[in-house]
């Protein structure tokens, strides 16, 4: 069975907006749709696109090249970026009404998401629209226009202040309203365009210093019967603050396949455990519960013992051998500030153990890492490990 619903179905699905925006450009999603299976037809091999350091999205020629460029090397879908810095890469109604800032401006005019779709589509590419910010408002803005607008959506450490950690500001995703409000955009997409699904980000999360607003402290007073710990890493605290955000993660996923069943969640969260302590991300729970469809931990390390490391932990300690069927590890091919490119003979190595240890995929971060050095790593996929 296609993962994709038929075109009339979609239509159905997704009503007069839809049907407006189709007239105006999209074209019928590509029947030979990504399978619910994920070991099958090769795996994911996937690329995150996003707006910082790459210009994909800067005009529709580049969407088209991009697209063409992918499918030639051998990728079958495209994570890209439509929610980052306070603003979305789509028209959002959501937006527009709590903020009257309907579009990030650099896509005035445009709707990038809505081109990169009929690109995708034209070439056989899936897609799955990236909530790159998740919970976080900002960087190094001191909250951004959405706490301007929002002071009481802060996130506050044990001291009062807003929660900054590196240099990202964050609001409280322990929140109801903030959690309704990111929601609400996670479903607006899923609700307007013929997308594969949608993926959040390892900023679905909080800083684990987090919490300690009067709001959330009166909550845990009377849930528990007791005062916060100052000591954030306190397991009773820890733990009830991470499962507020494993059920924003229940929500999400039900109140996605309440829109289709066939649509996927898609998460990317820190390698377990750390993401746990830290960020307060228990994936374990996540995929014990079967609230995502497939995962994508980060495994950013620059050795190959660094990255065997992680995948053993993972397959060896943490999931079963059917769990493992839902991983396509994140893999870092390059980062602007540290002017770091990946050789392609690691990102072979890597794919390799992999494959060895029954991941049938991988998702890349990112796409500007395959255009390095006159398109090294895209070349070293497409002769390899990607060919068709």
């Amino acid at each position: 069975m296609p993962f994709f619903p038929s075109f009339q179905s979609v239509i159905r699905r997704f009503g007069s907006e839809l049907k407006q925006r189709l007239a105006t450009g999209f074209s019928a999603p590509n029947p030979a749709a990504l399978p619910s299976s994920l070991a099958a037809d090769g795996g994911i091999r996937g690329v995150w696109i996003p707006s910082t350091d790459c210009k994909v999205l800067t005009s529709k020629q580049r969407i088209a090249e991009a697209m063409e460029f992918l499918a030639d090397t051998g990728f079958n879908t495209v994570f890209p970026v439509v929610w980052n810095r306070g603003f979305t890469a789509y028209p959002s109604q959501i937006m527009r009404e709590q903020f009257g800032a309907e579009i990030d401006s650099r896509y005035q005019g445009r709707d990038p998401l809505a081109e990169l779709i009929v690109e995708a589509n034209r070439v056989g590419l899936k897609v799955i629209p990236w909530f790159e910010y998740g919970f976080v408002s900002s960087y190094n803005l001191n909250g951004g226009h959405l706490l301007a607008k929002k002071p009481e959506w802060a996130a506050r450490d044990c001291s009062g202040n807003l929660l900054k950690k590196n240099n990202f500001e964050w609001l409280n995703s322990l929140d109801a309203e903030v959690q309704e409000f990111l929601l609400s955009l996670m479903l607006e997409v899923a609700r307007n365009y013929p997308v594969n699904g949608v993926q959040g980000d390892d900023r679905i999360a909080l800083p684990c210093e987090g919490g300690y607003d009067a709001k959330t402290v009166k909550r845990y007073r009377e849930e528990c019967g007791r005062e916060p710990s100052s000591n954030p890493r306190e397991q009773h605290w820890l733990h009830w603050r991470a499962d507020l955000i494993t059920e924003f993660v229940a929500r999400l996923h039900r109140e996605l396949k309440a829109i289709n069943p066939d649509l996927l969640l898609s998460m990317s969260p820190s390698p377990y455990e750390w993401g746990l302590v830290e960020y307060l991300q228990d994936s374990q729970a996540w995929v014990d519960r079967k609230l995502v469809d497939m995962l994508h931990p980060q495994f950013y390390r620059r050795d190959f013992n660094g990255y065997k490391q992680l995948v053993d932990r993972l397959i060896d300690r943490q999931l079963t051998g059917e769990q493992v069927h839902c991983v396509s590890p994140g893999i870092l091919l390059a980062n602007r500030g540290s002017k770091y490119s990946m050789n392609p003979d690691l990102l072979l190595q890597v794919i390799a153990y992999n494959r060895a240890r029954g991941i049938q995929g991988e998702v890349l971060f990112f796409y500007e890492g395959l255009r390095d050095r006159g398109n090294a790593l895209a070349e070293a996929l497409k002769n390899g490990p990607y060919a068709r």
